[in-house]
């Protein structure tokens, strides 16, 4: 298993499916990178950037009120694994710890996201899936600018599922 961060969430307007962008934490050249692109639907979007953003409501949301009846069951987020792909469909786990026992849940990667980012858990691709799902992106630099940022930011507003038909493995 590698381990991954979130590189960005790109949100998009009405009716267009939004960007969740994973990369994984690994030794690569400098200014190289893969990069794991998931498309996520608007409300998915929003549950993720609300973990990223660590944003608080007076009343718990869906996520927050699992995490919660998880605390009070002496358990808690373990990890979330992405452990295949099919098309552009991702397939991942949620494991929970309760009292050692590790417990793997089938879950939407953007449910097991936005629930392992609000427990601080780790993201985690499996090898193959990360061979298999990943693209290669350059930066040009080990700080990106503004530039750098918009100009990922245009490449990934311009990527669409179509885009990664016929791609062997996918």
């Amino acid at each position: 298993m590698v381990p991954l961060k979130v590189l960005t969430l790109v949100v998009a307007g009405q009716g267009q499916p939004s960007v969740l962008v994973l990369q994984p934490v690994e030794d690569a050249p400098v200014g190289k990178a893969r990069i794991i692109p998931i498309w996520v639907g608007p409300s998915e979007a929003a549950q993720i950037g609300m973990a990223l953003e660590q944003v608080k409501f007076e009343r718990p949301m869906t996520h927050d009120l699992f995490l919660d009846a998880l605390t009070n069951l002496d358990a808690r987020i373990d990890s979330m694994v992405i452990t295949r792909s099919k098309g552009q469909m991702f397939f991942s786990e949620l494991t929970i710890n309760q009292g050692g026992r590790l417990i793997r849940l089938d879950a939407r990667p953007s449910d097991a996201v936005s629930l392992a980012l609000r427990q601080g858990a780790p993201l985690y691709i499996e090898e193959e899936v990360l061979d298999q799902a990943s693209f290669p992106f350059l930066f040009k630099g080990e700080n990106q600018s503004e530039e750098e940022l918009a100009e990922f930011k245009t490449f990934l507003d311009h990527l669409s599922p179509e885009d990664f038909e016929g791609i062997e493995g996918l």
